[in-house]
């Protein structure tokens, strides 16, 4: 097999959803020569390929911000353009005191922050942010192998890539892995372990009704309404009987969601007499699996860690489904110390049971892409393994740029009940 040998960098991202992009972007904007690789033509993954275009709840559901940095950022940057508005309720990272008792007066919760956003214009977006930053995009590019060095084979030297050129080789200094599947750290050898993941298919519909709905709001997002193939829910609910869950690992499976989900789709368009009022104008470009492979961590994020604080934590986030739940990351999550140069992100990162759900999420996502980027940076300038950073040092950078660390035990509540509110897509 003719492989071109394409040099070397200092940071090399494989996945371009959002967790990717973070990575990549941190790392540039602390002076990095960094490559990210994309598998599809758009960046985003699962947000704006995947049409799960739903910045989640980034507060504690009390209406105070828990997530900001380069999650806010992004957030920001979503409605900027195409439709969606962050939940104006909020001011500077919170719904004033007397906001909260007008809620309180009445027996209401307060609204919590988040936005749908125009997945298309984002993706956009994303390749500007990246452009701008001097990161080298390669689009249409799959991981296929992933070299070992020949004197420490934990270390990764170099990754190949399957492009329009044929079969390219990219070397690195360090590496992360946002690809949503864990395939680079699959080929490096690193310990992982597969998810499960539902019959749930989406698209987005248009119609003559919606138009004027549309029209009469003066707001295009009330164009669009989400059709389905398969209509689970990311818990199992409406899992049709007898159908095992997808991980989504092998080629078959794959296939078989699609097939399955393409005819499913298409049923609910075999009424010819409404062909002309409505069009089914997208469906997900990419298989809408959120848990396909994570890292075997230095530690695996719980759900049970709600309301601990971690010293090498990179991240402070709430919990997108229920209330009052915070929660910290810590560094160990993207990690896996035998490995001194590989760096997990996004749907990657190490977690376990409802953890997972609560650590893939947009915001989540991004911020672990962002400590990930920034993991990498401290990793060569203090020469040190990944795992071994200085840990107070990187929290410093974080900070800096805008991630709260550590949340406010103030916000801990004297009790919760737990309940899982619909604030998901599906």
């Amino acid at each position: 097999m003719k492989v071109i040998d394409r040099g070397t960098t200092e940071i090399f991202v494989a996945g371009g959803g959002v967790a990717g992009v973070a990575a990549a972007l941190s790392a540039a904007r602390q002076g990095k020569k960094v490559i990210l690789a994309e598998k599809t033509v758009m960046l985003g993954g699962l947000a704006t390929l995947g049409l799960v275009n739903l910045f989640v709840a980034m507060c504690n559901g009390r209406g105070k911000q828990i997530a900001f940095g380069m999650a806010e950022e992004f957030a920001r940057l979503s409605v900027k353009y195409g439709y969606g508005d962050l939940t104006p309720q909020f001011v500077d990272g919170a719904i004033p005191r007397e906001k909260l008792d007008e809620y309180a007066a009445i027996g209401k919760k307060p609204p919590r922050y988040k936005t749908n956003f125009s997945p298309e214009i984002f993706a956009l977006q994303l390749t500007e942010l990246l452009h701008d930053a001097g990161v080298t995009i390669l689009f249409d590019s799959i991981v296929t192998d992933v070299t070992m060095c020949a004197d420490d084979p934990k270390r990764a030297r170099s990754v190949t890539l399957l492009t329009a050129s044929g079969f390219e080789r990219y070397g690195a200094q360090m590496f992360v892995d946002a690809t949503g599947s864990a395939q680079l750290a699959y080929l490096a050898g690193m310990r992982v372990k597969t998810g499960r993941n539902y019959h749930i298919f989406s698209g987005m519909e248009v119609s003559l009704e919606r138009c004027q709905n549309a029209i009469d709001a003066q707001d295009i997002e009330k164009l669009f309404v989400d059709q389905f193939g398969g209509r689970a829910n990311l818990y199992g609910g409406n899992q049709p009987e007898g159908m095992e869950p997808y991980d989504g690992t092998s080629s078959d499976e794959v296939n078989t969601y699609f097939l399955r989900n393409h005819l499913e789709m298409l049923a609910h368009y075999k009424d010819a007499e409404n062909r002309k009022k409505r069009d089914l104008v997208t469906t997900a470009g990419m298989p809408q699996f959120r848990e396909v492979r994570c890292i075997e961590g230095d530690y695996a994020f719980r759900a049970e860690d709600a309301y601990r604080h971690f010293d090498d934590s990179v991240a402070a986030i709430p919990d997108f489904a229920r209330r009052d739940y915070l929660y910290e990351v810590p560094l160990r999550c993207l990690t896996q110390k035998e490995f001194p140069n590989v760096v997990a992100a996004g749907r990657v990162a190490a977690a376990e049971g409802y953890g997972w759900d609560v650590l893939r999420v947009i915001p989540p996502a991004i911020l672990t892409g962002q400590a990930a980027g920034t993991v990498c940076v401290h990793a060569i300038e203090e020469k040190k393994p990944v795992a071994q950073v200085d840990i107070a040092a990187l929290q410093k950078q974080l900070a800096k740029d805008g991630v709260l660390i550590h949340f406010d035990d103030a916000d801990i509540p004297p009790s919760s009940d737990g309940t899982i509110e619909n604030s998901d897509k599906f």
